[in-house]
């Protein structure tokens, strides 16, 4: 009897003679390079450094494209907008130490996000692993101690031989729910020694499904078919899962309203019926999901934001559907059901009842008219309308990156995505500078529709140096920078809390000037002139630049009590 796991897989007469007689002249890096094109990449993103010299010199002998930024940190950035828009593991191409170090913000985001990075960095020499200090150029005591904390997992090399199967677990690592970035690191004369091993075809890297233990998805079918009051909110779980479809049948099924988390923008409909929109950091909305008796929780851990900064104090009965298992039950007491968000729906719309609820639409339409009403008695026109400039200018499947600026922070609650997956922010770790080489990354996987990223002036100060590489690979990106002399924000919270403001205010270049000064044309518009002017640029082909000099302000928050 012939069982499935005894089968193998015999190579072919052509792959034996290949395997038999590699062609010359390859070292380590070309394992690398191979394994992630047998893998399935197509794409790599990264900064050479002199130990990781032989990766890229084995870039030259690979049908892999390149496209190198000019910060590592950046490069990450890229990466992960990649990642997000594909669904695929975007490779990382890094060098030693500093180079290493320096993308370290960019992983903490993509970390925070689940955005699926393979970072590959090259090492001090074998010689001079293990803790000593032996002096050579780059070197740390234990470079991967400062990345364990970070990713998702570390895959150390020391020989040719283990590289195609450590590059395989990253990569597996990354892919497998939740999705995140992950570490592999290989020393510099591992890379550059010449290499007899046969030349990369096969690699099996399969991550495994993560469904629902069916006892668990039972009781919560039960609970939602008898609420009396049920309500869900979708976080960025579902978006990555590619859930969206299946939510909206499960809320309709239901008749339970929906509210999107700021990660989880574009998984409902903006427009539909049981749309909350996002409003989550609006009390009529908290209150609205503390009343719910049963809250179906997909795709979130309930955060700081996601919770309206912990004022969020759920009275009913709680159904979390996570794939982050550290996240189940981290905020609050619930039915934990560690599965991925679209095997976790599609069970659920196999056992739940057709509830029947003619008044849900209109208990949506009260709470967004609320909020409606609290925001207009702030006097923030200038916010709104500009908000629905972009909106406009913005093709509806073209994808938008907002940096942490308070235009963006309005975006969370207030911008309609117009479907999953096309629109992302840095609001998972919350750092400065991801907005445009994460539309350059995301340009770089579809280059057939424009990308919009959206920046503050303190923000796009740290990505300044990436006009040369959207110019180098004329990527269709359009950078919005909205300048306000500052860091905005900040601004707003220190004269909150302090009555003044220190550190805040910031010298800057004309952007529009800077931007033609490296070929990518820049305009400076007007809150009357936004639309026109974004829509034409990014009906450009290219890379272009619009500056926005305006002072925005932030809606009041509501948990501040």
């Amino acid at each position: 009897m012939t069982h499935d796991h005894d089968l193998v897989l015999r190579p072919t007469a052509a792959q034996t003679k290949a395997a038999l007689d590699p062609p010359p002249g390859r070292i380590g890096g070309d394992l690398v390079v191979e394994t992630l094109a047998a893998l399935g990449a197509t794409t790599v993103f990264g900064l050479p450094g002199q130990h990781a010299l032989g990766v890229f010199d084995a870039l030259r002998r690979s049908s892999l494209r390149y496209v190198g930024l000019r910060v590592e940190n950046n490069a990450g950035f890229a990466a992960d907008g990649y990642g997000r828009i594909t669904g695929e593991a975007a490779p990382l191409l890094l060098s030693t130490g500093p180079g290493a170090l320096t993308s370290l913000a960019a992983l903490h985001e993509a970390a925070s996000a689940s955005a699926p990075v393979l970072a590959i960095s090259s090492q001090i020499p074998t010689a001079g692993l293990g803790g000593g200090r032996h002096g050579y150029l780059h070197e740390l005591p234990d470079q991967a101690a400062s990345f364990r904390g970070v990713v998702k997992s570390v895959h150390t090399v020391r020989s040719a031989s283990q590289i195609p199967s450590a590059v395989a677990a990253a990569w597996t690592s990354a892919l497998t729910a939740p999705h995140g970035p992950v570490w592999v690191e290989i020393p510099q004369d591992v890379l550059l020694a010449p290499t007899s091993i046969p030349v990369v075809t096969g690699v099996d890297a399969f991550p495994e499904d993560l469904a629902p233990r069916p006892e668990l998805t039972a009781v919560a079918a039960d609970l939602l078919t008898r609420a009396a009051r049920p309500a869900i909110i979708a976080g960025g779980g579902v978006v990555r899962a590619d859930a969206s479809g299946k939510l909206r049948q499960l809320a309709e099924r239901l008749a339970a309203p929906v509210v999107t988390t700021f990660g989880g923008k574009g998984a409902f409909p903006w427009t539909h019926p049981l749309s909350l929109r996002s409003w989550l950091e609006d009390r009529h909305t908290t209150d609205f999901l503390e009343d719910a008796d049963v809250l179906l929780v997909v795709g979130s851990g309930l955060g700081e934001l996601s919770s309206n900064y912990h004022t969020f104090a759920p009275r009913g009965r709680v159904i979390q559907i996570e794939a982050d298992l550290g996240k189940l039950e981290s905020n609050h007491p619930a039915l934990g059901i560690h599965a991925d968000a679209r095997l976790a729906l599609q069970a659920l719309l196999e056992t739940v009842d057709r509830r029947e609820d003619p008044e849900a639409p209109a208990r949506v339409r009260t709470v967004l008219s609320r909020v409606a009403e609290r925001i207009a008695a702030q006097d923030l026109t200038l916010e709104q309308d500009l908000l629905a400039s972009v909106r406009r200018a913005l093709p509806a499947d073209s994808p938008s990156f907002w940096d942490m600026t308070i235009l963006s922070y309005w975006a969370w609650s207030a911008f309609d995505a117009k479907g999953p997956n096309t629109m992302h922010s840095a609001q998972g770790a919350g750092g400065l500078g991801y907005a445009f080489p994460a539309a350059l990354g995301a340009a770089a996987a579809d280059p057939g529709r424009p990308v919009l990223a959206v920046s503050g002036d303190g923000g796009a100060l740290y990505s300044i140096a990436e006009l040369a590489t959207a110019k180098q690979y004329d990527l269709p990106v359009t950078w919005l920078v909205v300048d306000d002399g500052g860091y905005g924000i900040l601004r707003e919270y220190m004269t909150d809390a302090f009555g003044a403001t220190t550190a805040t205010e910031l010298a800057r270049p004309d952007y529009a000037a800077l931007a033609e000064s490296f070929g990518v044309p820049g305009v400076l518009t007007s809150p009357e002139t936004l639309e026109q002017d974004l829509a034409k640029a990014l009906a450009a082909p290219g890379p272009s630049v619009v500056v926005l000099p305006a002072l925005l302000r932030m809606f009041a928050p509501t948990h501040l009590g």
